[in-house]
């Protein structure tokens, strides 16, 4: 007994030196930043607080077998059944002066607007989780390369930092070709202890704007939370963004439940020439933190959204949906209401002219 009591003592004394010594975890705000925090209407008891209470129904030690359940009993298709192809990105439309869009997969994406080159939650690694050897692996072949294909990055942008939208890998090989990083509030930690330089980075809270080289930059609302360790869960703050050019008004949601902050954001913002909202990794445990893909088609109407596509899909299994379902269910949501959706392969870029129509086949029937 007195053997096992060591050895978990040992252990988790192991894993927290672990987490405070490798820099995958990031960094935390300092005392300056926290003083600031405490003016927020969002922050209270040393945390930041959605506009609404998240329903976290985890149902107790119900709840937790009923995971280890559905996770030993692999939801059906939750998998692809063989790697999803990456298209060949056509990088010279990706630098061409037309605004365009390329999606990564989940949430990762280049957006190109009145000539400048956007990243947004750029996970581009293999692997949605601070250890190699556990968590949820990218469907389709290892994209971090891509990086040095890419043109200059005038500016980073993230929503929060989970691992599955701010990843390690991909920041270490972008803090050089990015010219700025905009983040929330606390998210600047991690990125100066991962090298980035701090006068390259501006922080912002919800309906915070700022001017981006002629780019009207804005972080907007989303409910959901943050951390990346054991004990730091919303340190750091959460949102989505507004970015508005000369021809195109941009709305990406970030991860996020459905609540009344995106009628809010349309009546500010909208109308948006196209909409990125997630709608994939839902559950009925959490279904105050994550959409269904029906709720994502009202939510892109609540913002007035004239085109939308879905993201928080189809690179990672971090549900236990099947893996196309956030696309099928959202596609057959917008026929029933009306709303013009794209759904591009990864690696394809398309041109935001208006000009949008969904091909006669689809890249996930594999």
């Amino acid at each position: 007994m007195m053997f096992l009591f060591i050895f978990i003592i040992v252990f988790c004394a192991a894993v927290l030196l672990f987490i405070n010594l490798h820099p995958v975890f990031g960094g935390n705000p300092s005392t300056e930043q926290k003083k600031l925090y405490q003016s927020f209407d969002n922050y209270a008891d040393g945390k930041f607080v959605n506009q609404a209470p998240e329903k976290m129904d985890m149902g107790g030690i119900s709840g937790v077998f009923s995971m280890i359940r559905d996770a030993v009993s692999g939801g059906k298709e939750r998998n692809p059944s063989g790697q999803i192809p990456v298209s060949k990105i056509d990088w010279s439309t990706v630098k061409d002066n037309e605004d365009s869009l390329t999606w990564f997969g989940h949430s990762a994406f280049l957006l190109s607007i009145d000539r400048k080159k956007i990243l947004v939650d750029p996970m581009l690694g293999s692997i949605a989780s601070p250890v190699s050897f556990i968590g949820s692996r990218r469907y389709s072949e290892d994209i971090l390369h891509m990086v040095d294909d890419m043109p200059p990055i005038d500016a980073v942008l993230i929503t929060h930092d989970h691992y599955d939208h701010l990843d390690y890998p991909s920041i270490l090989k972008l803090k050089e070709k990015a010219g700025h990083f905009f983040v929330p509030h606390g998210v600047s930690a991690h990125l100066i202890r991962w090298g980035v330089e701090k006068e390259k980075i501006t922080e912002l809270n919800w309906w915070d704007e700022t001017e981006f080289q002629g780019l009207t930059i804005s972080l907007t609302p989303s409910k959901h939370f943050s951390g990346r360790g054991l004990l730091n869960r919303n340190t750091t703050l959460w949102g989505g963004w507004v970015i508005l050019g000369k021809h195109t008004r941009f709305y990406t949601s970030g991860d996020g439940g459905y609540d009344e902050h995106f009628k809010e954001i349309g009546k500010k913002y909208g109308p948006f020439d196209i909409t990125l909202m997630e709608g994939g990794q839902y559950d009925r445990r959490w279904s105050g933190i994550h959409m269904t893909p029906e709720q994502s088609v009202q939510a892109h109407k609540d913002v007035k959204g004239k085109n939308m596509m879905l993201i928080h899909w189809g690179a990672f299994t971090l549900a236990y949906h099947g893996w196309k379902d956030p696309i099928e269910r959202a596609l057959k949501e917008a026929e029933k209401k009306g709303a013009n959706m794209i759904a591009p392969a990864i690696g394809e870029t398309i041109l935001l002219n208006g000009q949008y129509s969904l091909p006669e086949s689809f890249w996930w029937d594999m």
